[in-house]
């Protein structure tokens, strides 16, 4: 009977989270090519202690000295193999054999095998679940490890393979989260009396809609990094603060004197999924801390201080890499170099963030935005024009009853922490890209909602239901206009007839490939390279002087989208040297701006001495 009055009460819920779900689910399977970031997921998650591919280097350092010294038939000796390994290096320190062993390092880029290129994105049968090569790979990224350790126990359980539903199922699950928490926030501020219980349903409901819809949720679901996650754990931290925040108005009637460990474990998962999570968290704290001593509830104000300092002990304690990577990898020196750059390149980063946001929360076309605009004007002028708008008094008397100080300062919790959160992204971000901005979407779906309802709720059922309509509108815009962008799709990458991968897995898988690049792009094409027999990865001043170029007679050469035209040409002319000359050109625009093409020996054999006789 609970389950049925349960499904009763949120039937509308129930109905928003299915339609997110079918769109969501529609487009993961639309979901063709990589992003290289999101081959780099798979790596990091799957390739055993062997975080980066090196051209010069195949193996790592610590994948060659686990797989020649301490891996062995029975679970037993290498248990055994890693205690020794660990007394030696607790008694001998950089004298270890661990700390001193050697990698293999080659002088020029060697081939590197479609089984290697296998290994290093999914997992064998003898690699699953280890969670620790997932930590130590971790040590060498940007980023903390746990979606990756997601992802690992994904491609665990379905070994061998990849697809892109092995990352988006958690980036699904991750925005569906996001929707459930909007209703249930809508729900806790109508219970707590900070709007009318019609007006609080609506707002998470809307949200939700918006939100889980929109081009910005697509995107993070797709998009397989650790950026959805991260905004849902923003809007999680969100909750559980808000919900002590209210404290006694609340069903549960907690603060935070008590009961802060859900708030601990919350703060530090958001740490070990993605490092911009301290620029939510440290706001909201700093906001809640300062709302806590100005309510006089200093003792809860210093309880939660405590809880914060143990969620970051626990965090560094857990992950103590986090320290080197925040502080001295490339891409926190590039975010120190950002925040102190001019703001006349802050104020264009601003414009382009802005429009990221826009597209994202009201979808790719103009009419969306247009709608929410049009609506909210409208709501302006009536409401300026009503000279029945309700005072503060009879908001109190309809339901409202919480006062205009307590208004505002739960408006300081919801929403400028996010603001500010936006703000410095757009000014330390290394790209003018959406994922960094990802975790301020589900907000700024709440607050075009919010501001929409508090224009138009007052005139009961039609104004809400004007509201509804709009948001239903804008949704369609998002959902049928993603595919203009088509961001993170790669639609044809596997065509058998257009697409890169497609063409090789069809014909040419038993021919080896030279990749030329420049940069790391050529891990865009990690899928490519599991294809063919075997591939070389160079760059064009390393072409010259092989021998083991020069013995080939057919051969597939991949141009990266970056390598100027005057360094093709000279590639070019090295590849004729060799007698290689273009004879098909497979792929001229590919959804990476990659060129392929067949390459094969015009070099005239020397007839055999018999028959020059003759």
């Amino acid at each position: 009977m609970r389950v049925k009055e349960s499904l009763k009460r949120n039937k509308w819920q129930c109905l928003v989270l299915l339609l997110v779900l079918l769109v969501q689910c529609f487009y993961i399977s639309q979901k063709d090519g990589y992003h290289m970031d999101e081959l780099l997921t798979f790596e990091l998650a799957n390739a055993e202690y062997n975080p980066w591919i090196v051209p010069t280097q195949p193996v790592g350092r610590l994948a060659k000295f686990m797989q020649q010294e301490i891996y062995e038939d029975s679970l037993g000796e290498t248990l055994g193999n890693l205690w020794d390994t660990a007394m030696d290096v607790l008694q001998n320190g950089r004298d270890s054999k661990l700390l001193s062993y050697r990698a293999d390092v080659y002088d020029e880029p060697v081939w590197i095998s479609r089984e290697q290129f296998h290994e290093y994105i999914t997992v064998g049968e003898r690699d699953g679940f280890n969670y620790l090569s997932v930590y130590f790979n971790g040590r060498e990224d940007d980023h903390p490890p746990v979606y990756y350790m997601l992802v690992h126990t994904m491609s665990s359980i379905f070994r061998d393979r990849i697809s892109p539903w092995m990352g988006c199922i958690f980036n699904l699950a991750a925005v569906l989260g996001c929707c459930v928490l909007m209703f249930a926030m809508g729900r806790l501020l109508a219970d707590c009396h900070y709007m009318k219980a019609r007006t609080g349903e609506c707002w998470g409901l809307y949200s939700g809609l918006l939100y889980g819809c929109s081009a910005g949720a697509i995107a993070s679901t797709l998009f397989i990094r650790m950026y959805g996650l991260l905004a849902f754990w923003c809007m999680l931290t969100l909750y559980l603060h808000l919900r002590k925040w209210l404290g006694p108005q609340a069903r549960t009637g907690k603060d935070f004197t008590k009961g802060n460990k859900g708030l601990i474990l919350v703060t530090a998962m958001g740490f070990w999924t993605q490092y911009f999570f301290l620029f939510y968290c440290i706001l909201l704290a700093l906001v809640t801390v300062v709302a806590l001593v100005r309510n006089g509830r200093k003792r809860e104000a210093f309880r939660y201080i405590r809880s914060m300092v143990t969620a970051a002990v626990i965090g560094v304690a857990v992950y103590p890499f986090s320290i080197m990577n925040i502080l001295t990898n490339g891409r926190a020196v590039e975010a120190v170099a950002n925040l102190g750059g001019s703001m006349r390149e802050y104020g264009e980063r601003l414009i382009a963030f802005g429009r990221i946001l826009l597209r994202s929360t009201f979808g790719k076309h103009i009419i969306g935005t247009m709608i929410v605009v049009a609506l909210a004007a409208i709501g302006v002028f009536v409401t300026v024009w009503d000279k029945r708008r309700t005072s503060g008094e009879q908001m109190a008397e309809s339901g409202c009853k919480a006062d205009r100080k307590e208004r505002r300062q739960l408006w300081w919790l919801l929403f400028l922490p996010p603001s500010v959160y936006y703000l410095l992204a757009a000014k330390m971000s290394p790209y003018m890209v959406d994922r960094y901005i990802m975790p301020v979407f589900p907000f700024a779906a709440m607050a075009a909602a919010g501001l929409l309802l508090y224009l138009w709720s007052r005139r009961g059922p039609a104004g809400t239901g004007a509201v509804l309509c709009a948001l239903l509108a804008v949704s369609c815009v998002s959902v049928v206009t993603y595919p203009g962008d088509g961001d993170y799709l790669y639609s044809g990458y596997d065509s058998p007839v257009s697409g890169q991968l497609g063409i090789g897995e069809k014909y040419y898988a038993d021919l080896p490939c030279i990749c030329v690049y420049e940069g790391y792009g050529f891990y865009d094409n990690l899928l490519e390279f599991q294809v063919y027999e075997r591939t070389l990865l160079v760059k064009p001043s390393e072409l010259a002087g092989r021998q083991d170029i020069a013995e080939l007679s057919e051969v597939i050469v991949l141009r990266k989208q970056n390598v100027s035209s005057e360094a093709w040409q000279e590639v070019l002319e090295t590849l004729s040297g060799y007698g290689l000359k273009p004879q098909d050109w497979l792929v001229r625009d590919s959804v990476y701006r990659d060129e392929v093409a067949r390459f094969v020996s015009v070099v005239s054999k020397e007839p055999q001495t018999g028959q020059q006789e003759k």
